[in-house]
């Protein structure tokens, strides 16, 4: 039972440059931000023209910047698409976030670290990468709670457009709230579970969590939850002023499909790709749990065809006006 809702859930919460095909290079690529370097990996396809270039913001929890997660599975869902982007003329940088993989010093007590934390070493990224005279436009990606960041992120870099995937449409509390129903726990938990939401959205910490819940209540990662509830996705995306894209796959058992429409109702002119099959790690998987949480875990399962050329299509249009 538990297994099950660390999948549905927190996936919801070397220096040397080698050559990563032949007319792209992998190389990493640092950011001082005055407590912790972040690391990261530039993919940068060989060019004599500034490129456009997309910063990858992974999903909640212990994800990396190759979309893996310590908790979830290894997947490679980022890395992949980052290598298809490069291989279509577009750069690209993802990172690990403070406290996750090769970033892990640069991690605070998890009982301070806070959403817009995050939103803020995000805009660092995108000034460093604004400045680089090797990239033209700066796009930003954000993947589930990464899309969240993504929308507050891109005004303040003047981003030159937005890419939502698998992001939520409503406050988080009320997604959580659906999750943990329909993971069947006994009444008394799942009661308990909506007394800890309720607190946490009113802003307050409750240190009476029992050991089922602790994987998601625990006490260190209230003040996180309190900083991500507060957030309402659908006004942050409402106030991009930049293009956007939209996109959610049919198949995915962590977010709606409504959440996706949720995101388009609130920004009309964004656009919107429906992607039959696709799951939450952007593979095409059927509605068959034992296959879906294969998928978490098989880095060599590739991504969505449709959701790759999507990506492309949507930058390329977006750069050439």
């Amino acid at each position: 039972m538990m297994l099950r809702i660390i999948f549905l859930v927190l996936t919801l919460f070397g220096t040397q440059a080698m050559a990563a095909a032949p007319n792209v290079l992998l190389r990493p690529i640092e950011l001082e931000t005055g407590s912790g370097t972040l690391y990261g990996s530039l993919m940068l396809p060989k060019s004599t023209r500034p490129v456009p270039v997309v910063l990858i913001l992974a999903g909640s929890g212990p994800t990396d910047r190759d979309g893996n997660n310590t908790q979830g599975g290894r997947n490679d869902s980022l890395k992949k698409l980052a290598r298809h982007l490069a291989q279509n003329n577009i750069a690209s940088v993802r990172f690990d976030k403070r406290g996750i993989a090769q970033s892990v010093a640069a991690g605070p007590d998890e009982r301070t670290l806070s959403l817009d934390q995050y939103v803020t070493d995000a805009v660092a990224w995108g000034q460093k990468l604004k400045s680089d005279t090797r990239f033209g436009d700066v796009y930003v990606l954000g993947h589930s709670e990464g899309a969240l960041i993504a929308s507050l992120t891109a005004p303040q870099i003047n981003a030159a457009g937005v890419i939502s995937i698998a992001g939520t449409g409503r406050p988080v509390g009320t997604v959580l709230r659906e999750q943990l129903q329909r993971n069947r726990l006994p009444p008394a938990l799942l009661q308990r579970s909506y007394e800890l939401i309720d607190g946490l959205e009113a802003g307050r910490t409750d240190p009476d969590v029992p050991n089922d819940l602790k994987v998601i209540f625990r006490p260190s990662v209230q003040p996180y939850l309190i900083s991500l509830l507060r957030r309402d996705p659908a006004a942050a995306f409402a106030a991009l002023k930049m293009p956007a894209l939209i996109i959610q796959g049919t198949h995915d058992i962590q977010v709606d499909v409504d959440d996706a429409r949720r995101l388009k109702a609130a920004k009309p002119d964004a656009e919107l790709t429906l992607i039959d099959g696709m799951n939450h790690v952007m593979r095409i998987v059927p509605m068959d749990m034992k296959r879906q949480v294969q998928s978490y875990n098989d880095p060599n399962q590739r991504l969505s065809s449709e959701l790759n050329d999507r990506i492309v299509r949507f930058i390329t249009k977006v750069s050439a006006k």
